[in-house]
């Protein structure tokens, strides 16, 4: 049956927290701007009293905040609330092994769906699907140990429902390549997409202007390694050999890293990572850890056999994998010129047949992964000693099974919109339940860049302002580029969420957007915590002292330099060309501007009123004055330095120090000075005459016994 994983589970729910706490940290800095009664989105919209009780209330909209006036908090001040105990919550179970409970996760997940459910556009990622999707099959994951502080048993059960996050993780990547083929995307049937996407991905790393720089035939190759990974070795999640899991592990580790270092996508890429420990076993864990490898008993003629095979099976498997890559990519080295030159070679109608095909196949190979958990998982608790312990471990076993199983079903829902024929032989209940519990975001569909935007240059709205209609200045914003001379920025696991609605907006005409007339009204009325969105530092906001009278937006396209353009003068990572007025001048009171905010719902209303005597109210604008100078990336950042440092410091106290015997028993003091010379005398005359009575006794023998086995003799 295998050691149960324990380090593996321990590292998802270590990593979960890491994610959260990204994730409450960075919206806490964003609130005011994005949902305060000053902001682009006033998250008071959503909560509108209609007179209805607290139950129903929480049947239409599932958050917590509807207890906000309760506690004489307004929606802003209870988001505010949510988010600093969701992030102490996250960084007490980074930092403390007890604090990974069912109990907490519990609360982390209702306390960020709580959030979610007014987040509107700027919260509608997903990512933010992944992590409550996450969350959830935490509390399930989790043990419940905060009653019992130092227990780490593993529960007969707990490899079940750990069998859920690579579940999760093979809907995530099978169908985040599975999209990019079915959308009917020019560039990823041409294995070009690569060539567009570091540019215009929406907020590129320094390292992704080099990347862009790599031959195309090196870009193309690149998306058919996306394709494998995505795809082809997902398979292998289920595989029985641990070898084969454990390259899946590192192939995707590969992918997530890659993205990470050319593209800021927040905390994505760090949880995909976190799904994939449940790849991992206890073993490979260990030899990360430095121990050696476990020693197993006598190599008999069975196992030798087993292993044989599976070395067999696993070769053979590296080679459908590089076979299947030649053989559909028309992979092809070009010796004369020096490249290796690949296409794809199936057509759009053969790759749907392929996928209709295998949807449901691939449903039935995680029902058996399934099964054999659940199995394995009932031996187990057959052997659980006593009667009493085995009836406890067989009913929790029965509890979560039947939990696991309809996690399962419901998911399968979502994931079978890769293929709708083959959603649509599903059984109508499985349909019911994911229906009710939709809201809750129990579940998700995902699939990534689906289409390859900006390929005829990156589209880009550029804000400018002016006070008299004639000399007009740019707004740059902290993040997303604009200043072609500009390096761009690293500013992950930090979200800075409208930098990137900015980057959706630019793909459509501003109507699309209803947002922005409300960014633009509150920059003409110069709301502060508007302006700390686009720039933290005041100096380098253009209308800091005195807010523009009009306000233009225009649209540029954008392309990366190339390495050959840059001369002896000030090096410029962007080349851009005006394209078109994106959205027209207004000013305060300007009909245009009035009209789009009435249409949207979006008009100025008389806020209500906060109690100022309140100890909450105040606390919570205390941290925020405290947290109003700090660049949001930057509190982050040192959030996990101190998360870092805490468990560094942590280990090396863990560690025994040199010198220090392995027992608990005091160790022999060694001989010094004259006392020293008498015993090796005695030593070394005893050693004589043992050679002389014939005991077989050594010298060198008697050289190793300490001076306390002299003195008995003696």
């Amino acid at each position: 049956m295998g050691e149960p994983p324990r380090r593996p589970r321990e590292l998802f729910l270590a990593g979960l927290a890491a994610a959260y706490l990204a994730a409450f940290v960075s919206l806490y800095l964003q609130i005011p701007g994005l949902y305060g009664r000053d902001g682009i989105l006033p998250a008071r919209r959503v909560l509108r009293l209609s007179g209805k009780g607290l139950w129903e209330q929480l049947r239409d909209v599932p958050t917590l905040l509807w207890l906000g006036p309760q506690l004489g908090l307004d929606t802003e001040q209870d988001m505010e609330l949510l988010c600093l105990l969701g992030a102490v919550a996250s960084m007490g179970a980074l930092l403390c092994a007890p604090l990974r409970d069912c109990l907490l996760f519990a609360v982390l997940r209702v306390f960020y769906l709580s959030l979610y459910q007014v987040g509107q556009v700027f919260l509608y990622f997903q990512w933010d699907s992944l992590l409550l999707e996450a969350g959830f099959l935490a509390v399930l994951v989790a043990p419940l140990r905060l009653f019992k502080w130092r227990s780490t048993a593993w529960r007969p059960h707990d490899s079940v429902t750990f069998w859920l996050v690579r579940w999760l993780l093979f809907r995530l990547m099978f169908a985040s390549g599975v999209v990019k083929l079915t959308s009917r995307c020019p560039t990823w049937w041409g294995l070009t997409a690569l060539t567009y996407h570091y540019e215009t991905q929406c907020i590129p790393t320094p390292a992704a202007w080099y990347a862009h720089q790599l031959p195309v035939w090196f870009q193309k190759f690149s998306v058919v390694a996306t394709y494998v990974i995505e795809i082809a070795v997902p398979l292998l999640f289920f595989m029985p050999i641990r070898r084969l899991r454990l390259f899946a592990f590192y192939c995707q580790v590969l992918l997530q890293i890659l993205i990470i270092l050319t593209g800021n996508y927040n905390f994505f890429n760090a949880l995909t990572i976190v799904l994939a420990f449940s790849l991992l076993d206890e073993e490979h864990m260990g030899r990360w850890m430095g121990r050696g490898k476990r020693k197993h008993g006598s190599s008999a003629w069975p196992p030798t056999l087993l292993s044989f095979l599976s070395t067999l099976l696993e070769l053979a498997t590296y080679a459908l994998l590089l076979y299947w890559s030649v053989h559909y990519f028309s992979l092809e080295i070009d010796w004369e010129k020096g490249l290796l030159e690949s296409k794809v070679a199936f057509t759009y109608h053969e790759f749907t047949q392929w996928l209709r095909a295998v949807t449901l196949p691939l449903v039935g190979l995680g029902f058996l992964s399934l099964s054999w958990e659940i199995l394995s998982a009932l031996y187990r608790c057959a052997c659980v000693r006593g009667f009493f312990w085995k009836l406890w471990a067989t009913l929790q076993w029965a509890v979560f099974a039947t939990a696991t199983v309809g996690m399962f079903a419901i998911s399968l829902v979502p994931f079978t919109y890769i293929d709708y024929e083959s959603n649509g032989k599903l059984w109508p209940g499985i349909h019911q339940m994911f229906s009710a519990v939709e809201r809750f975001q129990v579940v998700n569909s995902y699939g990534l860049f689906r289409r390859m935007t900006g390929v005829g240059g990156r589209p880009e709205v550029v804000l400018e302002g002016s006070y008299d209609k004639q000399s007009w200045t740019e707004i740059e914003f902290m993040y997303k580029p604009g200043n072609v001379s500009a390096a761009p920025a690293v500013v992950a696991p930090h979200q800075p969420r409208l930098d990137w609605q900015m980057w959706f907006a630019a793909l459509a005409h501003h109507s699309s957007s209803p947002w922005f007339a409300s960014f633009v009204h509150r920059l003409l009325q110069g709301k502060e915590d508007v302006i700390r969105l686009v720039q933290v530092d005041e100096d380098k906001y253009p209308f800091s002292t005195q807010p523009p009278v009009y306000l233009r937006a225009q649209l540029y396209k954008y392309w990366f330099t190339h390495s050959a353009e840059s001369g002896a003068g000030a090096a410029q990572w962007w080349r851009r060309q005006h394209v078109q007025e994106f959205f027209p001048t207004v000013s305060l009171g300007d009909p245009t501007l009035d009209g789009l905010l009435a249409q949207h719902g979006l008009k100025d209303k008389l806020p209500l009123k906060r109690p100022v005597d309140a100890f909450l109210p105040w606390l919570l604008s205390s941290v925020r004055q405290l947290s109003r100078p700090f660049s949001p990336h930057v509190v982050l950042w040192s959030l996990y330095l101190v998360a870092a440092t805490t468990c560094l410091l942590r280990a090396m106290a863990r560690r025994p120090r040199g010198g220090a015997p392995p027992t608990r028993h005091k160790a022999p003091k060694q001989p010094r000075g004259d006392q020293g010379e008498k015993n090796g005398q005695l030593r070394r005359k005893e050693g004589r005459e043992a050679e002389e009575r014939g005991e077989g006794r050594s010298r060198g023998a008697a050289d190793g016994e300490g001076p306390r086995g002299t003195k008995r003799r003696k």
